[in-house]
């Protein structure tokens, strides 16, 4: 396999994808709930996600796309067998549709379940985060530098509002003692977005409980290529076809987090 070739194209046809979601900012589109008022989906991510599609088998017809919106359908494979292309067309379809900005087409390219390529593209700002294993992770042509030395003090957080009240999934009252102990918080509603602010700086910490392989797969490879770490709350690495509660972090900021949930 020629990883190179596979990462200019995917870099290409995300960058192509994004050109389309740009434009379409401007234009009406159809917005339908999946399962409730906060759930949506566009013929856009429909049409991104159709377009990766066709673009990987006539290109790389050996290989297989894992998708949010089930386009894929006819396909039947084993992620630890083949390369599996994990694609969420918009990542933060919400602001889409209400903001026009803050989402994020999501790519990850993975053989036999490990990750080879990572891309995270906000066709808005103009920013494509992006890594292929072993060779860094960048933000457009700028080599992102290594994980910073910071106390969860200084560190900036990004969690759902939603879990720090009364909740079924995680004890809210952890978290909220987190929080009290962080610089600050900040809430972006793309988990694509946030996970590649992590591996830039701009977080240091991002906590999701709600999560499928095509929000994390592109984020996780470019997080760990700066030496950040995707770990569940108990401090075990995820695997990002089967996600659970999970923290994206500076590791340095994690070490005070875990005594928190231990």
């Amino acid at each position: 396999m020629n990883w190179d070739q596979v990462y200019q194209s995917a870099k290409s046809w995300t960058l192509e994808a994004g050109d389309i979601l740009r434009k379409a900012t401007k234009e009406s589109f159809q917005v339908e709930y999946k399962t409730s008022a906060a759930d949506l989906v566009t013929e856009k991510d429909r049409q991104i996600e159709k377009f990766f599609i066709d673009r990987i088998k006539e290109t790389y017809p050996s290989h297989f796309l894992l998708g949010e919106e089930g386009m894929a359908s006819d396909q039947v494979f084993d992620y630890n067998n083949e390369v599996v292309w994990v694609v969420d067309p918009i990542d933060g379809t919400t602001n889409f549709v209400q903001q026009q900005k803050n989402f994020a087409i999501s790519v990850g390219v993975y053989e036999k379940g490990q990750p080879k390529i990572g891309i995270v593209y906000d066709p808005i700002a103009g920013e494509l985060f992006h890594a292929q294993v072993g060779q860094g992770a960048y933000l457009n042509e700028h080599l992102l530098p290594k994980q910073k030395e910071r106390t969860l003090e200084e560190a900036m957080i990004s969690i759902n509002q939603l879990w720090l009240i009364r909740n079924e999934r995680v004890n809210h009252l952890l978290f909220e003692q987190i929080i009290r102990q962080a610089r600050g918080t900040r809430y972006i509603g793309s988990a694509a977005l946030e996970i590649a602010y992590v591996a830039c700086g701009r977080l240091d910490t991002y906590f999701d409980f709600r999560l499928s392989p095509w929000d994390i797969a592109g984020g996780m490879v470019i997080l760990s290529e700066v030496g950040g770490v995707t770990v569940d709350l108990e401090n075990k690495t995820v695997n990002a076809f089967t996600p659970t509660v999970t923290i994206f972090s500076n590791p340095n900021v994690l070490d005070e987090i875990v005594t928190f949930l231990s």
